[in-house]
């Protein structure tokens, strides 16, 4: 079997961690291909939850590889005390891969991050202040230093002078904020490498000569469509291509070894921080959906904006992502109402559209058009078989796969790995 991609197809928040976590069992490695400590997913061990934001979710199956591709960042004080934790519960990270070409996230980044959006003022664009930009920016301006720099300290001391001769003067002209040595920060970081050191891989080769070697490898999305740097609402997104032609180059294999791609819809919408959401509730029934879904991020603690489904935009990540299937999730908690609007087209400036609309001002006025669909209001959390469902929610999933174009293969009925109904992904 080739490998698959696991993607958002929302703002992220659409439970990806929880079907990650759920399919993991039948790959022999999982790798997140893009993002950093900006992307949290809620995992069930041993009973208890815990947020991980840097280990991919197969940590949790014995026998799978978690790998943490080269198109991901890495903040090794925080990815040291995940390890710290899931070891504590009984979760053995020895099989973890980190890509030396990964980079890394400075404490300088998360400096620039947080100034950066206190100057945005009203306009800020809602970011975890994680310095994940910061650290993408000197990726792509061939200032950033990598996991594997951190092997060589000499290399990582000429890198990191390199590094700070540009950007101290931004921290102390521009934001007027406190510089850093070379020597300060290799105090604290050359002893993460030492600890880091067992679980570095060119990660590109191990992935092919697993594939090679007949295994299966699921590539994890962070974030979502709606976030991707390019075809997400720009500009406030994410800094990296978290959609499925992320995956190619976020893990270094190629697009003819990927045979199925698999979106990840909640069965409302909600979204962290600023930007658009056509279909945002600011009523009772936002806060019934919020409270009933428990919608707070994992990442950052804020309340989510809730909202109906957006037909439009599922369907339009479909179309960029390439979807095979689509995972449905908290399909439970819309139990509490009696009727479910879905979205099913904009409509802006005179016109209809059932796209996304290419300009950015055509989107931020767009009117969502709504279907009004009956609701079951009865508790599904322990149902297991679709047919089982009441008719009402196997109607509302029918009515969301004719407007995605794909058909649903996964629906979660509530937060345990054993609350689902597999109707095609295996």
């Amino acid at each position: 079997m080739p490998a698959s991609v696991l993607v958002g197809t929302q703002w992220g928040d659409e439970g990806k961690g929880k079907v990650t976590d759920l399919i993991s069992g039948g790959f022999d490695v999982v790798c997140r291909y893009a993002g950093g400590a900006n992307a949290g997913h809620t995992v069930i061990a041993n009973d208890h939850e815990l947020a991980l934001h840097q280990v991919p979710s197969g940590v949790m199956y014995e026998g799978t590889y978690p790998v943490i591709g080269n198109g991901c960042i890495v903040d090794p004080e925080l990815l040291l005390s995940e390890i710290d934790t899931l070891s504590e519960q009984g979760i053995s990270c020895d099989a973890l891969k980190v890509s030396g070409n990964a980079h890394i996230v400075m404490p300088y980044h998360k400096d620039l991050d947080g100034a950066h959006e206190k100057r945005l003022g009203k306009n800020l664009i809602g970011t975890t202040k994680r310095g994940v930009g910061p650290t993408y920016m000197d990726k792509m301006n061939r200032t950033g230093l990598r996991v594997q720099d951190m092997l060589d300290e000499k290399i990582f001391r000429e890198k990191l002078e390199a590094a700070l001769a540009y950007t101290n003067p931004i921290l102390e002209k521009v934001y007027e904020l406190p510089t850093y040595s070379a020597a300060q920060i290799c105090e604290t970081y050359l002893p993460y490498a030492e600890r880091l050191c067992p679980y570095i891989v060119e990660s590109s080769l191990f992935l092919n000569e697993q594939l090679e070697a007949g295994k299966n490898i699921l590539l994890e999305g962070a974030q979502a469509t709606m976030l991707d740097i390019d075809h997400g609402t720009y500009p406030f997104v994410t800094s990296s291509n978290c959609t499925a032609g992320g995956a190619v180059t976020g893990s270094g294999i190629g697009p003819t070894q990927i045979g199925r791609v698999l979106g990840v819809a909640k069965s409302y919408l909600t979204r962290v921080g600023s930007g658009p959401f056509p279909t945002e509730l600011f009523d009772e029934v936002g806060d019934l959906i919020g409270r009933t879904g428990h919608e707070v991020g994992v990442t950052t603690g804020r309340a989510r904006r809730c909202g109906w489904y957006d037909g439009v935009i599922v369907n339009y990540a479909a179309r960029v992502n390439g979807l095979t299937d689509l995972a449905i999730t908290k399909l439970d908690v819309l139990g509490c109402l009696d009727k479910i609007k879905v979205c099913v087209a904009y409509e802006a400036d005179g016109r209809r559209y059932t796209t996304v609309p290419e300009h950015q001002s055509v989107f931020y006025h767009s009117k969502p058009v709504y279907e009004t669909l009956p609701g079951w209001q009865c508790d599904i959390s322990g149902v297991r078989d679709f047919y089982r469902l009441p008719r009402e929610a196997k109607d509302y999933i029918d009515f969301l796969e004719q407007l995605a174009g794909v058909r649903v293969s996964i629906i979660t009925v509530g937060p345990d790995r054993e609350q689902t109904i597999d109707r095609y992904w295996n």
